[in-house]
């Protein structure tokens, strides 16, 4: 029995081995086929990146023109006192040049004015009619100056002072009454010689059935501080003085229970209704209130005038970026196709006055002498004239204006 066992001890062993050497026979392919490195799995193709839609960029246009083939554009007025006696002389050269109708006026203070004259002008003799009526307006302005403005010149400061009345001892002592006392002091019966010039001049009855200029005067509302802006039907001649109220010179105008300042405060003019509301796309500027100047002022009353020229021009400038983000939105294709018929691609122009007011200080706004307003009319023409050589094929066409270099 043990021999037996002991000669079977080795078989078993055997057959074990024989076994092991099989299974590892089996497993060999296995592990070498494990050892293998295995295959690159195929790169997928890089997708080429996709093309990128071009901007559309500035659009082209056509002018926009009347059945008399004149270009139609829209003004806007800017307030300035006596200084609207240049706007009086730009206008009148565009009425003689005779290429050009006005659709609709935006005007402020004395702008408002230069802009129900020239309507109710046009509306009884078209451009010859404008500047008869804008004539005889500045005409009677300097009129009521000459028997009521509390800043009259002798002739010693005419002869020695220019244009500016800073040196005018009348000048002084009006400024120092007027920032000392109110005009529900000084003018407790609210005189204003201005509503009698107005209403002698314009039939506002008569202008508010009229649909031949469309008309957008601003006023600031004392309560709210927010622009209101009478449109043609509304206008009356309450409207344009609200429009020119100072409020340290003349009481608040009441118009339906509610009160009106100068409309510069908050527009000057204001652009809006005029994209709105008309059917022209070109805007022509012109403006009163230089808006830029060389160097700091160092004395007093420059001080005071660079501060003025700087608020009155502070929400034009405002809106003008606004039409520079609508114009870059549209320029740039961020507007999508289906959208971009609803905002109104607007020209921008202006006819600027640093130059041709800059020798002219605020004080000379308060002007009233004949010489002194047929003098702005006449640089008013000249600049006119140099404008429209310029920019007259513009018009209709594309913007004259860089608004993103000038206001940005």
């Amino acid at each position: 029995m043990a021999a037996q066992s002991k000669k079977a001890a080795p078989a078993k062993a055997k057959a074990a081995a024989s076994t092991k050497a099989k299974a590892s026979a089996k497993a060999a392919p296995a592990v070498r086929a494990a050892k293998k490195p295995a295959a690159k799995a195929a790169a997928p193709k890089a997708e080429k990146p996709a093309a990128k839609s071009k901007a559309p960029g500035p659009p082209t246009f056509k002018p926009i023109l009347n059945a008399k083939g004149e270009k139609v554009i829209n003004l806007a007025l800017q307030g300035g006192g006596a200084h609207g006696a240049f706007a009086w002389g730009v206008i009148d050269k565009f009425m003689e040049d005779g290429r050009i109708h006005v659709e609709g006026i935006s005007g402020t203070s004395a702008g408002s004015m230069n802009a129900v004259v020239h309507a109710y002008g046009h509306l009884k003799g078209g451009k010859e009619g404008v500047r008869e009526a804008l004539h005889n307006f500045w005409l009677a302005i300097s009129e009521a100056g000459s028997k009521y403005s509390p800043v009259k010149r002798n002739q010693f400061e005419q002869m020695f002072s220019g244009w500016n009345h800073d040196k005018s001892f009348a000048s002084e002592i009006f400024k120092l009454v007027t920032h000392s006392f109110s005009p529900y002091q000084l003018n407790p019966m609210n005189f204003n010689p201005l509503r009698d010039v107005l209403e002698a001049e314009v039939d506002f009855e008569e202008l508010e059935r009229s649909q031949d200029t469309k008309l957008f005067l601003s006023t600031t509302n004392v309560r709210t501080g927010k622009v209101k802006v009478f449109h043609t039907p509304e206008i009356t001649s309450d409207v344009v003085l609200a429009s020119a109220c100072l409020p340290y010179l003349f009481q608040a105008v009441e118009i339906d229970g509610e009160y009106y300042w100068d409309g510069g405060f908050m527009g000057n003019p204001v652009l809006y209704p005029l994209f709105y509301y008309t059917d022209a796309r070109d805007v022509v500027i012109l403006h009163i209130n230089p808006i830029e100047r060389p160097g700091p002022p160092t004395m007093s009353n420059d001080i005071f005038n660079r501060i003025n020229e700087i608020t009155f021009n502070s929400s034009l400038i405002k809106e003008l970026r606004s039409v520079y983000f609508v114009q870059k939105l549209l320029d740039e294709g961020w507007i999508k196709d289906e959208h971009r018929e609803k905002l109104k691609y607007v020209l921008i122009h202006s006819v600027r006055a640093d130059t041709a007011l800059s020798d002219l200080s605020v004080s000379s706004k308060f002007a009233n002498e004949w010489s002194f307003l047929t003098m702005l009319r006449d640089r008013g023409r000249a600049y006119a004239t140099e404008w429209l050589s310029r920019n007259f094929n513009d018009i209709g066409v594309r913007s004259t204006v860089n608004l993103q270099q000038e206001f940005l």
